[in-house]
């Protein structure tokens, strides 16, 4: 019998597998990496040399004001470990400067007070100025010029006017950019909503290169790129963690050069080969990523490449603040059905592009393949059920009703943080 912990909102979930089922697991090797370095030298070590760039230290010497965009509250980045570093090295040469953490947090809701804190610590939220971006004030928006795909760039006038842009965030897969980190802060990170919409449309979601571990002829990466190249975002602190959201490695310097390495380190851990199964159990790596069904999305489609038509996909994450937004729900629970869903925003114009519906036509998608079913003991199940997925309060109750789909018999493949792997 094989035994796996599954991560589950901030603690974990026991499954057990017999040995003549278990098809396989998809694991990241991040779990078997171990640095020789603490988080903190990681990250001292990497701004210490930079990638592509002059130190950080030297591009903020004279700088009067200085802008560093950072992840918000659905980001597991350690900022607390991060941001202090990043800091210390401005100041190291720059005493006098202002300095401005911009909160990225694209089109989703306000990071709180006490999601700061948990976040930088009370000191950093006390004595430093943050300001939480907000993709729906205009005003807030300077235009920054023509998308490679024809939309209009707007973004954050902090990030313009500010002496210096800089950038703290975390790499991963990414399910439709191919990773997170790097030039994402900007574009959705700190852009207005019409450039989101945009950039997240149908036509570019439903494109094949716009997958996990894809950056070339990715449309959605070469317009986050241009975004981030358009802004002058001119240093980026990115870090790879591991399931217990600790620094494994760090990545400075250039957005596209440091990223670029960045990314190719997470492909040499999580780059896996599918391993079809008429089941297939996974996660979205606990809290904060699995907070939400809209960010449970994510996980999903790990388990969609490995998972047979008309199979089961068991997804366990808390939900713990439901559906994540209207749009999504909406998008997905007035249609009859997930085919529906899908017909609807397939096609969309890029200039019609609605809140969510990029995860909404994703989601959709997963659907039309096989059947979901979401572990909670957190969320609403007629939320869930609504969505056309389906609901479990624990993993036994999940696997009995998909054995009652897909037989006693069937064939099991494990995918223990689905966020984790590029499944291919």
């Amino acid at each position: 019998m094989a035994k796996f912990y599954l991560p589950y909102y901030t603690g974990h979930l026991e499954l057990e597998v017999p040995d003549e089922r278990l098809a396989g697991v998809l694991v990241s090797r991040s779990e078997e990496f171990s640095p020789k370095l603490s988080q903190t030298e990681l990250v001292e070590e990497a701004l210490a040399h930079p990638i592509g760039s002059e130190r950080l230290s030297a591009l903020a010497a004279g700088k009067k004001h200085i802008v560093i965009i950072s992840s918000d509250h659905t980001r597991p980045v350690p900022s607390a470990v991060t941001m202090p570093v990043l800091l210390k090295e401005i100041r190291s040469t720059n005493q006098d400067c202002r300095i401005t953490i911009l909160i990225a947090t694209g089109m989703h809701r306000a990071t709180t007070h006490e999601e700061l804190v948990a976040k930088y610590g009370a000191e950093i939220v006390e004595n430093e100025e943050i300001v939480v971006h907000n993709a729906y004030r205009d005003e807030d928006m300077a235009f920054q010029g023509i998308l490679p795909s024809g939309g209009e760039l707007w973004v954050n006038k902090l990030a313009v006017e500010c002496d210096l842009l800089i950038s703290e965030g975390f790499i991963e897969p990414h399910f439709f950019a191919g990773f997170s980190g790097g030039r994402k802060s900007v574009l959705p990170g700190i852009a207005s909503k019409k450039s989101v919409l945009w950039n997240h449309n149908a036509l570019f979601i439903a494109n094949q290169h716009a997958r996990a571990g894809s950056l070339e002829e990715n449309p959605i990466h070469k317009d986050m790129l241009f975004a981030a190249q358009a802004v002058g975002l001119s240093f980026i602190l990115n870090v790879v963690i591991n399931s217990k959201k600790e620094v494994i490695a760090a990545f400075a310097g250039d957005c596209s050069k440091a990223h670029a390495e960045g990314c190719a380190f997470v492909k040499s851990l999580a780059q896996e080969k599918a391993i079809p199964a008429d089941i297939v159990v996974t996660t979205n790596g606990g809290y904060p990523l699995d907070q939400n069904i809209y960010q449970t999305v994510k996980g999903m489609t790990a388990g969609e490449a490995c998972v047979r038509e008309g199979g089961v996909i068991i997804i366990a994450s808390s939900c713990v603040d439901g559906h994540g937004g209207e749009f999504i729900y909406k998008l997905l629970a007035e249609q009859p059905s997930a085919q529906a869903a899908y017909d609807a925003i397939n096609g969309v114009h890029p200039s019609e592009t609605e809140f969510d519906q990029w995860e909404a036509q994703v989601l959709a998608r997963v659907l039309t393949k096989c059947t979901v079913i979401i572990v909670s003991r957190h969320c609403d199940p007629e939320i869930i059920k609504a969505m056309h997925i389906g609901h479990a309060f624990t993993l036994e109750e999940a696997m009995e009703k998909a054995e009652a789909i897909v037989g006693k018999n069937s064939r099991i493949t494990v995918i223990p943080d689905g966020i984790a792997v590029i499944v291919q």
